[in-house]
């Protein structure tokens, strides 16, 4: 990651968003902030450098109905590594209208409800390491 963009700003932190190759997310809308990160797509990265201390990531999908809401504490200097995948809800709602239709998707909308996450993504904490083995199959998003 450094070798391609170079290293987080002075006095900042890097927050580092990784989308693995897949067709299980569809479009998803993730902001820092209340600011879009746009171009985070399958088989993408996205990242931001931000000043230390908490901040918010949120996302949502597209007729999803919730929303993903996840806080980060960064310090200055040092690079954040986050997966972003289909939440526990996201999964079981998807079976479920697969199974049976819209009739299903609102029998799995009640059934999640009492969701930890009630939005579409999970956003998870990487290590350093097992990040650059993913990132070496990614492409910066635009």
């Amino acid at each position: 990651m450094t070798q391609r963009v170079g290293p987080p700003r002075a006095g900042q932190a890097r927050i580092v968003l990784l989308r693995e190759q897949s067709i299980k997310l569809g479009s998803v809308d993730v902001k820092l902030e209340g600011t879009p990160l746009t171009g985070l797509k399958s088989g993408t990265y996205v990242y931001a450098d931000v000043t230390a201390g908490t901040h918010r990531l949120t996302g949502d999908e597209v007729m999803f109905p919730g929303t993903t809401q996840h806080e980060i504490a960064v310090q200055s200097g040092r690079t954040y590594f986050l997966m972003v995948k289909t939440s526990q809800k996201s999964d079981a709602l998807t079976a479920m209208t697969v199974v049976g239709g819209l009739a299903g998707f609102a029998v799995g909308a009640v059934a999640t409800s009492g969701s930890d996450n009630p939005g579409p993504l999970d956003f998870v904490a990487m290590d350093a390491a097992a990040a650059t083995t993913a990132l070496a199959n990614l492409r910066l998003g635009s």
